[in-house]
Formats: structure tokens, sequence, C-alpha cells
């Protein structure tokens, strides 16, 4: 069977612009799943039950989250990266190999939640420029849902 041509209104060049902000965008919020998945696991202290409950909430919203935005990707003809390696070329946001003290694990993740409101951001003007409204509307609902968790992550600071 061959690979039939994709034809929804986005020329190719513009498909390809719009999917390398998507793959930025993947990257970073598999990044902060990652950190956020592990925070949960290693928290520990007097807010303890609370942070673990929350960071649940934010890794599994998340999951949901990579999983929309590569098939964003995919609709428009493009591969969606899913290697640790390409993820860590293509995010914004950095990996700790420490354990850190449950404080610095909410900072750390309101920078994270902040980074990819900015990613999105930059994202979002080339899905604009593409008259992408599809990928527009997707990326828009990430920013807002980083910024509220960013947000919140910063009143419990």
């Amino acid at each position: 069977m061959g690979k039939s041509k994709i034809d929804i209104g986005i020329n190719e060049k513009d498909r390809g612009a719009v999917a390398d902000g998507l793959k930025r965008l993947l990257a970073d919020s598999y990044t902060l799943y990652l950190q956020t998945h592990n925070f949960h696991w290693n928290v520990t202290g007097p807010q303890f039950r609370e942070l673990h409950l929350m960071f649940e909430e934010h890794y599994t919203e998340l999951a949901t989250a990579v999983d929309e935005i590569a098939e964003r990707i995919r609709t428009l003809g493009v591969y969606a990266p899913g290697t640790y390696k390409a993820f860590a070329k293509l995010s914004a946001i950095k990996e700790v190999e420490e354990i850190p003290e449950a404080g610095e694990m909410v900072k750390l993740l309101t920078q994270g939640h902040e980074q990819v409101v900015k990613t999105c951001r930059k994202a979002l003007k080339l899905a604009q420029d593409a008259e992408d409204e599809s990928s527009a509307a997707l990326i828009s609902d990430r920013m807002r849902v980083h910024e509220k968790t960013a947000w919140m992550l910063r009143a419990l600071q």
C-alpha cells in the first residue's frame, strides 16, 4: 500500500516547522513527566502525603499530554521522537541526577513547568504562522495547564 499524500491545507514545509516545535514540547513534557514521577517516588518529609499525591496528579496528566502531542506530530506527517537520547537533545529541561529535598523538588518542578510554558509560546507562534489552528489549540491548552501548575507549585514555596 502506497503512502498517501497529506492534504489538510498546510504545506509540507509549514507542517515540518510546526512539528519541530511540537517535538520540543514533547521532549520537555516527557522530561518533566519523568522528573515528576521520580520525585513522586522519592519525596520525603512533613509534606510527603500532599506532595506524593500532587506529583501523581501531575505525572498522570503529563502522560496523557505526551500522547496527544506525539499524535499531533504524526497527524502532521512527521515521526515523533521517542527515545531518551532524542528527548535529551530536544528538551530545554535538564535532568536532575540527585534526589533533592522536598522544597527543592517543588522549586525544580516549578521551573520545569515554566520552561514548558516558554516552549509552548515558541511552538504556538510556529502554529499560528502556519495557520494550523489544531496545533495552536493543543499548544494553547498545554500552556494553560502548565501556567496553572506552576502557580500552584509556587504557592507551596
